[in-house]
């Protein structure tokens, strides 16, 4: 799995569905466009049902909850991230991001433009509120998983 760079300011829930589908920015944009999904509306970085539709739409289904983050070990192979999570407003926001656990290696795969290296091991400079294990991806989780109980705060 590579990392997909966003071409739009806002649109890392875009980039992050990209990279998982293993398909283009664009390609992913207009998925998204003619799903009524755009980066420049701020539910896609402040409600994760729009990631989970363009998800869907690619034939890969996401935990239903969000599970709070609480090491990277306990992380499936494949999930989407919340880093950089604040409150603007009152209301929630965040970045989103991939982790990914595989024969390459573990690393977070971060769609942001100016970074100069997309993909990530700098684990301690990321703090991840939450994530979302991607189900088909990881076809061979055990059926209980350590955060099954928990929900987020």
């Amino acid at each position: 799995m590579q990392a997909v760079v966003q071409e739009e300011r806002t649109g890392c829930g875009i980039a992050s569905v990209a990279a998982i589908a293993g398909v283009s920015y664009g390609e992913a944009a207009a998925l998204a466009a003619s799903l009524g999904i755009h980066a420049s509306d701020a539910s896609l970085w402040s409600d994760p049902a729009s990631v989970r539709r363009l998800l869907a739409a690619y034939g890969l289904a996401a935990w239903p909850r969000e599970i709070p983050f609480s090491s990277w070990q306990e992380l499936p192979d494949y999930a989407l991230l919340a880093i950089k999570w604040r409150l603007l407003a009152g209301k929630p926001h965040w970045h989103w991001v991939v982790f990914v656990r595989d024969r390459q290696g573990t690393r977070v795969l971060d769609s942001k433009a100016d970074l100069k290296r997309h993909c990530r091991r700098d684990f301690g400079r990321m703090h991840p509120k939450w994530f979302i294990p991607v189900q088909e991806l990881a076809p061979a989780m055990p059926p209980h998983r350590p955060w099954d109980a928990r929900t987020v705060a």
